[in-house]
């Protein structure tokens, strides 16, 4: 699965990893995410009505990790990351993300034990190199989950069917 961080928060912002996203329109632009209600992130969105879906690299491996294992907003001390202003919401983006979907949510139901959050991506940055020709440039090395403390790149081979 695909790996992602999500941004959450304002004045007390919080980063977590998560690979339950997903697109679910093009037109209007709109991504799922699910998120327990147990974690830190659940509490933000739900307040604020709003999150960033940052794209990471392996460059990006040791922050993915501290962001999926440890809690609360305490952890961006021991992160790498620079989170800068969005152009859209006022939850901020990932400045080292390939990308950054700023989302603001329409909808949140309730789905066994995950809130499955909606958002409308109001707003992005990107980097336009990763996305040449508006395809994923893989040699940007975007990240995958593959088992608990596995993670995987891509492969820059591309077959057609």
């Amino acid at each position: 699965m695909r790996t992602y961080l999500i941004v959450s928060g304002h004045e007390e912002p919080n980063v977590m990893a998560a690979d339950w996203v997903t697109i679910l329109s093009h037109d209007p632009f709109i991504v799922g995410v699910a998120i327990s209600p147990k974690r830190y992130t659940h509490r933000l969105i739900s307040k604020y009505r709003e999150f960033v879906v940052s794209v990471p690299s392996l460059e990006m491996l040791k922050d993915v990790w501290i962001a999926g294992t440890k809690s609360g907003p305490e952890k961006l001390k021991e992160m790498s990351i620079s989170l800068v202003p969005s152009t859209k919401i006022k939850t901020p983006s990932i400045k080292e993300a390939l990308a950054n979907m700023e989302c603001k949510v329409i909808d949140a139901r309730e789905y066994g034990d995950h809130t499955w959050f909606v958002g409308e991506v109001v707003g992005y940055t990107y980097n336009k190199e990763a996305f040449r020709g508006n395809k994923p440039n893989l040699k940007f090395k975007f990240l995958a989950h593959s088992a608990w403390t596995d993670f995987v790149t891509f492969n820059e081979k591309i077959y057609r069917a």
